[in-house]
C-alpha cells in the first residue's frame, strides 16, 4: 500500500499532537489529590504542651478550632485605655487593650455565672493553681456531679479553675465573678451550663503574666459599640458563697 507524502506528514503530526496530550494528562493526574492543609505551626506552638507547669499541661489539638477563638493581636477601636480587660460575652472574646489601638484577644467560654454580672471591676485577687469549690447552687443543682466536691478541690489538671485565675472584685467585695482555664478545651466560644469566663489554658497563663493585680475589668453584657479587626501582620501576634468557677 502506497502512502502519499503529504498523507505522511499529516499522519505523524497527528501522532505528535497525541503523544502530546498523553504525556500531559499523565502530568496532571499522577501528582493525585492536594493535601488538606493542617493547623499553622505557629499555633500548634502556642497550644503546645507545658512539661514546666506545677501540674504538666497536655498539648491543645486546635485542629478543629475556629480559628478566630485562637489568641491574637487585633485592631481594637475603644475608650478604654490600655491595661484594661475587656469582656464581650455576646461574642465570646476577651480582649486585653493595648497602645496603639490595638488589644490581645483571647476566646473565652461563658458560664452561667459569666452571665449575670456586668459593668466594672478590679482584679482583687490572682491566683496560679488554685483550689476550687463549687457554690452551694451548683451542689443543689447537680447533687450527684457536685456533692463529692463540697468540701473543695485541690489543684491540679482535673480542677475547672485550671492553671490560673482571676479574682473580680468591687472594692473589697468579691464579686465571685472568676476568670480562669477550663478542663474542656472544647468549650472555647460556646455558652455552658456553669463557671463564669473560661479561656484555653494557655491562654490564661499568658494573661496572668500580662495583668497586675488592680488592673481593671469590663464586663460587657450586650454587644459593645466597638469594633476589632485583625491586625496586618504577617504572622499573628505574640505575643460570702464558696468560690464559684
Amino acid at each position: 500500500m502506497c502512502v502519499s507524502r503529504n498523507s505522511a506528514g499529516r499522519l505523524a503530526q497527528l501522532f505528535a499532537l497525541l503523544l502530546a496530550t498523553s504525556t500531559l494528562a499523565g502530568c496532571v493526574t499522577s501528582g493525585g489529590p492536594a493535601k488538606p492543609k493542617g493547623p499553622d505551626p505557629y499555633y500548634v506552638a502556642m497550644y503546645g504542651a507545658k512539661p514546666e507547669e506545677k501540674f504538666p499541661l497536655d498539648a491543645i489539638d486546635i485542629s478543629k478550632v475556629d480559628q478566630r477563638y485562637l489568641r491574637q493581636q487585633v485592631a481594637y477601636a475603644t475608650h478604654e485605655p490600655p491595661g484594661t480587660i475587656v469582656i464581650d460575652t455576646q461574642n465570646r472574646f476577651l480582649y486585653l487593650v493595648q497602645d496603639g489601638g490595638m488589644a490581645m484577644r483571647y476566646g473565652i467560654g461563658v458560664g452561667k455565672a459569666g452571665l449575670e454580672f456586668e459593668g466594672e471591676a478590679r482584679i482583687g485577687r490572682k491566683a496560679e493553681w488554685p483550689r476550687w469549690t463549687p457554690t452551694s447552687s451548683m451542689v443543689a443543682r447537680e447533687p450527684e456531679r457536685y456533692g463529692p466536691l463540697a468540701g473543695g478541690m485541690e489543684p491540679g489538671v482535673r480542677n475547672p479553675l485550671g492553671p490560673r485565675a482571676l479574682y473580680l472584685f468591687q472594692g473589697d467585695r468579691d464579686t465571685l465573678f472568676r476568670i480562669h482555664g477550663t478542663t474542656e478545651a472544647w468549650s472555647i466560644g460556646k455558652a455552658v451550663s456553669s463557671g463564669c469566663i473560661r479561656l484555653f489554658n494557655p491562654d490564661i497563663i499568658d494573661l496572668y503574666s500580662r495583668v497586675p493585680k488592680d488592673s481593671r475589668v469590663v464586663v460587657l453584657q450586650a454587644e459593645a459599640p466597638m469594633s476589632a479587626t485583625l491586625a496586618p501582620m504577617s504572622t499573628p501576634a505574640t505575643a460570702g458563697e464558696p468560690l464559684a468557677y
